[in-house]
């Protein structure tokens, strides 16, 4: 019953805790979402990241608040490991480990849905929205590794660099 009900929270904190991380990544690199997709995240949201940001207002150009929401969001999820008896150093590290996953598969998400978008539908509606998501990730990247035969392969460059962080976050975090 209990992995059924860790199911359950987990799915619903993914999915509270990714538009978190939305809200966040959107505001940190200034990119103003279509009006169906700002709508949706900022109603979703508000609730939590508007009462924080009374304790922690936004500093530096970041929505501090719906970082540390996203945070709360997973270590609350994390905390149904006090039922089995898991202490809590545990649950606050394995809070931190999942907190980071979630910002890694989040990157990894919008490289995919790019990448699809400019196979299948370049005039997308929401392709030049998640375009703009991925550029501080791939500018970088394509500064060293150039198209190779008119392919871009910044997103696969991309996807494994992200891969590499989540092997060494595991290595980190469990040894």
């Amino acid at each position: 019953m209990l992995s059924i009900l860790q199911f359950i929270v987990d799915i619903a904190a993914g999915l509270l805790g990714g538009l978190l991380l939305l809200r966040f990544w959107m505001q940190a690199i200034r990119v103003r979402p279509p009006a169906q997709i700002g709508q949706f995240t900022f109603t979703l949201t508000d609730w939590l990241v508007l009462p924080l940001r009374r304790v922690l207002p936004g500093a530096g150009g970041y929505d501090w608040a719906s970082l540390v929401g996203a945070f709360l969001v997973v270590l609350l999820a994390s905390s149904l490991m006090l039922l089995v008896g898991a202490g809590m150093d545990v649950v606050l590290l394995g809070a931190l480990f999942r907190f980071l996953n979630w910002i890694l598969y989040g990157f990894m998400a919008l490289l995919i849905i790019d990448a699809v978008f400019s196979w299948v539908n370049p005039n997308a509606p929401l392709a030049p929205f998640v375009h703009a998501m991925n550029t501080p990730i791939l500018r970088p990247i394509r500064r060293v590794v150039p198209p190779v035969g008119g392919m871009d392969l910044s997103v696969l460059v991309a996807l494994v660099l992200i891969q590499i962080i989540q092997f060494v976050l595991r290595q980190v975090f469990f040894g």
